[in-house]
């Protein structure tokens, strides 16, 4: 096969942590590097079913899936030509998509967020949060837009609240300690506060910013564009695997489970509260649709993490192809 390039000189992005770089090698022309997190991604079911292997025989090529805790560093190794593709939050994809030669192909999982607060805690609805103490990932998570919506919606500001700054796997443990009153997180980090007990669900983000066949679009899988353009039959098929993935989770949730466990290394109580208590939802139309993604940038742009010119490159075939390919 051709040998996969990037380009050596991208643009200055400053949110969602896409920084400028200047790339000076290729990556070794049979390796293909995809961006993941530890969570309940469907790219690592794919990987722990064995899935890729038929890929990577097919094209010739070894399917490295490079680990990131967050979308920041994640977008970085994008701009800097060190992945080809990524499944990364709704937030830091749209980023991506609009800032950077990359494009959205798929939404691979929906919901995810959620604003906790301590078991026991006097608090039963955002309206209550005023005066609280929240604990949030920063102003560069998706998690953010969904706070300033969910409290606008009850009559609140961020003038309302004290924000604390955290890295979204600490907040179970600050709301175990009472650290905090409540705070914003995504899953896995929210299950395992369920599954341990120390917190209780105060809005999911279904119920703050409902954009996909009632639910909120919570991962993202993007593509740089160079790579796109020269191996769009290795795109199709990573996207193909994706659909089959969610069969497998969805035919087959135990085996799903004992996937994620050995791929992310999370306690298996947590993931299966995730998957049976749907607080990840997966479907497997994975299409990211005009209207989703208008939706869903309208919201980034009301929140002030997209500017009104930022407009999220989108591509359907990938998906569309994948639900023919997968009865």
């Amino acid at each position: 096969m051709p040998t996969i390039r990037t380009p050596h000189v991208f643009a200055l992005v400053a949110a969602f942590g896409i920084a400028s770089s200047v790339s000076t090698g290729a990556m070794a022309e049979d390796v293909v590097n995809f961006g993941v997190q530890p969570s309940t991604q469907t790219i690592l079911i794919a990987h722990g079913a064995g899935l890729l292997k038929p890929i990577e025989e097919k094209h010739k090529i070894k399917i490295v899936l490079r680990s990131f805790s967050y979308g920041a560093p994640e977008n970085q190794a994008l701009a800097a030509g060190e992945l080809q593709i990524a499944s990364a939050g709704m937030g830091p994809a749209a980023l991506a998509a609009a800032r950077l030669p990359a494009t959205l192909v798929a939404i691979d999982i929906l919901d995810q967020t959620a604003i906790l607060v301590p078991k026991g805690s006097k608090i039963t609805k955002v309206a209550e949060l005023k005066g609280a103490k929240i604990a949030f990932p920063g102003e560069g998570s998706q998690q953010y837009p969904l706070l300033i919506k969910a409290l606008a919606d009850a009559k609140l500001s961020l003038n309302d609240v004290q924000l604390f700054k955290t890295d979204g796997s600490q907040v179970a443990t600050l709301l175990a300690n009472k650290s905090v009153d409540a705070g914003i997180t995504w899953d896995p980090h929210v299950s395992r506060a369920l599954a341990d007990g120390v917190a209780t669900v105060l809005a999911n983000s279904a119920e703050i910013m409902p954009i996909k066949n009632g639910h909120y679009v919570g991962d993202g899988i993007y593509v740089r564009d160079d790579f796109m353009k020269a191996h769009p039959e290795i795109v199709q098929d990573l996207i193909t695997v994706q659909v089959k993935a969610i069969d497998l989770i969805l035919k087959d949730p135990d085996r799903a489970i004992d996937i994620w466990t050995k791929e992310n290394g999370f306690p298996r109580p947590v993931i299966e509260y995730a998957l049976k208590q749907k607080i990840s939802v997966f479907d497997r139309n994975i299409v990211p649709s005009k209207s989703t993604m208008d939706a869903y940038s309208a919201f980034l742009k009301k929140a002030g993490l997209l500017n009104a010119d930022d407009n999220p490159k989108i591509e359907t075939k990938f998906a569309e192809q994948a639900l023919k390919d997968v009865q």
